[in-house]
């Protein structure tokens, strides 16, 4: 489980270049993992994600907070790692926050104690509703934006046969393939908008038993009935 590198749309505000994708980091700190999966948190980091660097008192309006509890929990975040300040425009007494690109990875779930797997049950739940109401927000609208944006959505669905170790390397490879498009705000070509992507990737459930208690030929049905079109 992971949570793929994320860049705002362009450089802050000061115009500097994002950072290289570094190496894999695995979050084990339940401190850390509770603090990310607060639902607030959530919105506000992928208001930054989404929009870019921003003051505790535009996320605070844009999410319809006060602006204390949007600084209480950026600090909070930027503790942790999650944000971090940057240089901004205006006002010098101004606070300018962006979130932290990087390659985020989850225990495994095998490793996972039973508080992690509640935490983690409670991020995954924000952040998969967070994700689809975007969507769906984007899609009421009626696309991205008029001309070939509102004709920007790709999604597919299908199903493969793949052992554990190929998975693994099914998942590296679309990791990887997210850092091959990745580029500062100064690597930016015009006319680019930020693209949310999800990745999800899960065994079948197991098929039910036959109810026939001769398994022959219902175990050979069942077989043709779940290989993939």
């Amino acid at each position: 489980m992971a949570q793929a590198p994320d860049e705002p749309d362009g450089p802050d505000a000061a115009g500097a270049a994002y950072a290289p994708v570094p190496a894999p980091q695995e979050l084990s700190d339940l401190r850390a993992l509770k603090a990310l999966a607060q639902p607030r948190r959530q919105q506000m980091l992928q208001h930054l994600a989404v929009h870019g660097p921003a003051t505790s008192a535009t996320l605070a309006r844009a999410l319809g907070l006060n602006t204390g509890s949007t600084s209480y929990h950026l600090r909070e975040l930027a503790r942790y790692g999650f944000v971090e300040e940057t240089p901004g425009s205006g006002h010098r007494r101004e606070r300018w926050w962006r979130a932290i690109p990087g390659d985020r990875r989850f225990p495994p779930r095998s490793r996972q104690s039973p508080e992690m797997r509640r935490v983690m049950d409670e991020l995954n739940h924000l952040s998969y509703a967070a994700d689809l109401e975007l969507f769906e927000q984007v899609r009421r609208q009626g696309g991205a934006a008029s001309g070939e944006w509102a004709d920007a959505f790709r999604f597919s669905r299908g199903t493969i046969r793949l052992t554990v170790p190929e998975l693994r390397e099914f998942f590296e490879e679309y990791i990887a393939l997210l850092n091959r498009y990745r580029r500062s705000g100064a690597d930016t070509p015009e006319g680019a908008r930020t693209v949310l992507t999800r990745f999800l990737a899960f065994p079948a459930p197991a098929a039910p038993a036959p109810a026939s208690d001769a398994p022959g030929d219902a175990a050979s049905d069942n077989r043709r009935e779940t290989d993939p079109a």
